[in-house]
């Protein structure tokens, strides 16, 4: 493949939700697809995932069943996340869950040393998150190479959710599904979605702190700015209409390559919790 055509399929990667109902996609290309998530890194090329592949209708009600509970409870209990809704999983050729096998963390490597726990087994809870989302990364990138669509869904893995993919499902309860992937032919085309600019986001030899993002950067996109953002088909935001109206004081910060114009850097804090109210987070403040 081309480095323009391989760009082109990355591009192409897209999280949409609005797919051709009736449509079916056959095993073959189901197969290459679970394929290109086989071939992913992992740690220790343990390979701590396992590909399930529901293509079959009535089982596939079930599994939309389950995540239509699961985007109610994201109503009741993480009020103001915008567009929570699951019914778009009814028009989807296949759904494919990414269930991680903790097991194989213990080939990671291990503390020998008292006081290293920290250092050795945290990071070991990183290589096998990042080992499973290179695979879901794959996976995305070999649906938009059939000219097919779906969505990265990190919902699957909470507690009760993952109780009811596996009881349906039929894995280990131990283990958990930390990916789903709704697959389908787009309904229509879409755009890009927003995307920070390059020069704002590559560094060279070393971190710029011009291009540093701040604590109230972060407080403006998570109070007032996500909905839009997520949502909005543009690449650019300078190809907003309203971005004057949208991003305000923040403007240059979101569409240039200097997002931190005195090079000052902050010291760490507590972004837990939203710390400021805007129109994403005035939901939550209702209860």
């Amino acid at each position: 493949m081309s480095e323009a055509l391989f760009q082109d399929v990355i591009r192409k990667r897209r999280s949409v939700r609005k797919f051709e109902p009736g449509r079916s996609v056959e095993r073959d290309v189901l197969k290459r697809i679970v394929d290109c998530g086989r071939w992913a890194p992992s740690g220790a090329n343990v390979q701590c995932f396992d590909f399930i592949v529901i293509d079959e209708p009535g089982l596939r009600e079930k599994v939309m069943d389950v995540f239509l509970g699961q985007a109610q409870r994201l109503v009741d209990h993480a009020k103001g996340f915008p567009a929570v809704k699951k019914t778009y999983l009814a028009n989807t050729a296949a759904i494919i869950i990414v269930v991680g096998d903790p097991r194989w963390k213990v080939c990671f490597p291990q503390p020998t040393s008292k006081g290293w726990e920290a250092e050795y087994l945290d990071n070991n809870e990183v290589i096998f998150l990042n080992s499973i989302g290179a695979a879901i990364q794959n996976i995305q990138l070999g649906v938009a190479a059939e000219g097919l669509t779906s969505a990265w869904l990190s919902g699957g893995g909470e507690p009760v959710t993952n109780k009811e993919l596996s009881e349906l499902l039929g894995y280990p309860q131990w283990m958990r599904a930390y990916g789903t992937i709704p697959i389908g032919y787009p309904a229509a085309t879409q755009n890009r979605r927003y995307r920070r600019p390059l020069d704002q986001a590559l560094h060279w030899n070393g971190y710029q702190p011009t291009q540093y993002r701040s604590h109230a950067q972060v407080d403006f996109y998570e109070s007032t700015l996500r909905p839009f953002a997520m949502y909005r088909d543009e690449e650019s935001m300078e190809s907003w209409d309203d971005r004057a109206e949208k991003l305000g004081e923040w403007e240059a910060a979101f569409t240039t390559g200097t997002s931190n114009p005195p090079g000052e850097l902050e010291p760490e804090a507590d972004f837990s919790k939203p710390r400021t109210t805007g129109q994403a987070t005035k939901r939550r403040l209702k209860d």
